[in-house]
């Protein structure tokens, strides 16, 4: 089984121990990462720092056409990358998996890399000239999750380098090996300490954002672990780019047609296995319809096949890990045990892996863990309620922020109720279809500023007013 190595500089760079990886669908190792040291981690922000001297100076044209040609090598190894991917983190490959996920990345960076961010001329007469500069901060951090591995690394690679500046990775210690790949591939293309990858367990993480040599962290992972890092960049004042966990309310209008949402709300619920951020976690449905969308649910959720991510009849793979995979009986456990009536699922699957079924637990209510907490995983809780004005007020309570939707017959009346959820992102008959030019980001504690588009390029920069 491959040993992978770390990326310094455009060097591989060999480590003295590695960590197994297993694979979520049958437990065996899939490959070896390697453990950065303190050592390993100075030498890639050094490399990276040094890099930037160079790369921030380079002209925009040319940082451009770099990011077209990253585009370009993700799309040549796009299968090599969906078949790694697949086997650390369990998706399936076809569907809405790893060879989407690679499609999603390669979308984005061919989009980023075409975003550009102009010299803004604020004012131009006889009493003076005042121009808006948009400038590289220096070496990025970043932290990316388990769950969208590659995407997420191209979500803070790209913009960050399109912008001037240079990064060092360090992925989740449980899908390390895609992204060290993506490092390698995307080394063929830029200057040596442009792009560098250090893995390890989650102390090397905290030792990056805490690193004196990085000026801005991009993180996405729960908010607890966001607090953590925010609280190591207080020292030396760095710049954050946080996106974090989310508890997504979907409310359904008492005009909808079950039959034709339930679609829309199972895909918005349990894409990769309930495992995004922005899912739909939290279904609010009118008392006059409860009945019919439960029912609609249940019955879409029976053709859905949940089986091994390298079976390319595989729809639906598995949990990705065993923490996840106990939280998510856990609460389920507690759902029933609090009256809560299993429609379809609700125990693991009796096979090897962390299979856990598509579950919907009907006549549950705040109070109830799989509702007031994010389950992140393969169920949906299904809240009956009569007054819209209460349940949209009920549904704001949640500390978390991060996406919303409202589903309808009646675009018009949606958008207006859609405005006044508390949420970075709010979707109207659909949930969680993100896109590079809409900028994502959450509110309340669901994270710290936005990605995507200009926006999210402006997220990488620093502002130099220039007076004359």
């Amino acid at each position: 089984m491959k040993q992978y190595t770390l990326l310094i500089a455009g060097e591989r760079v060999a480590t003295s121990s590695h960590a197994e990886v297993r694979s979520p669908s049958s437990g065996d190792v899939v490959g070896y990462m390697p453990l950065a040291g303190e050592a390993e981690l100075d030498r890639a922000v050094a490399a990276a720092a040094e890099s930037f001297k160079t790369w921030s100076q380079t002209a925009d044209e040319l940082r451009a056409n770099a990011c077209r040609l990253l585009a370009e090598k993700i799309a040549e190894h796009a299968e090599e990358l969906a078949q790694i991917l697949t086997r650390e983190q369990g998706k399936p490959l076809n569907g809405l998996g790893s060879r989407f996920e690679i499609g999603g990345a390669l979308a984005w960076t061919r989009h980023t890399a075409e975003l550009n961010l102009p010299v803004e001329i604020l004012q131009d007469d006889n009493e003076g000239r005042v121009e808006l500069h948009r400038k590289p901060i220096g070496v990025v951090g970043s932290i990316t999750p388990w769950n969208w591995p590659v995407m997420i690394a191209c979500w803070h690679i790209v913009p960050a380098v399109r912008a001037g500046n240079t990064v060092v990775i360090k992925p989740s210690p449980l899908t390390p090996l895609s992204t060290i790949r993506l490092v390698e591939i995307m080394n063929e293309v830029l200057p040596p300490g442009v792009v560098n990858v250090v893995t390890g367990e989650n102390e090397i993480g905290a030792a990056l954002s805490a690193h004196p040599g990085i000026a801005k962290m991009t993180f996405t992972g729960s908010t607890e672990t966001g607090k953590k890092v925010m609280a190591s960049a207080v020292a030396t004042l760095k710049r954050l780019t946080l996106e974090l966990g989310g508890n997504d309310a979907g409310i359904v209008l008492p005009d909808a047609e079950p039959s034709r949402i339930a679609e829309g709300l199972f895909w918005g619920a349990f894409i990769n296995s309930g495992q995004t951020c922005a899912a739909l976690k939290r279904l609010y449905v009118h008392d006059s319809i409860y009945e019919d969308v439960c029912a609609a649910l249940t019955d879409y959720a029976g053709k859905i096949a949940v089986g091994d991510g390298l079976d390319e009849t595989s729809i639906l793979g598995p949990i990705q890990n065993e923490m996840q995979f106990n939280k998510v009986r856990e609460l389920v456990d507690d759902a029933r045990a609090k009256g809560g009536r299993i429609l379809v699922g609700g125990a693991p699957l009796e096979r090897p892996g962390y299979f856990y079924p598509i579950t919907l637990v009907a006549d549950v209510d705040h109070g109830v863990r799989l509702v007031d907490e994010e389950q992140f995983g393969p169920a949906l809780p299904i809240i009956r309620y009569t007054d819209i004005d209460e349940v949209i007020a009920r549904a704001n309570t949640n500390p978390a922020g991060l996406g919303g939707s409202v589903w309808s017959a009646d675009a018009q009346k949606a958008r207006h109720y859609a405005l006044q959820l508390e949420c970075g992102s709010v979707w109207i008959n659909k949930h969680g279809t993100i896109q590079p030019n809409a900028p994502f980001g959450g509110v309340k504690q669901s994270g710290i500023g936005v990605e995507f588009g200009v926006e999210g390029l402006k997220e990488f920069t620093t502002i130099q007013t220039v007076l004359s």
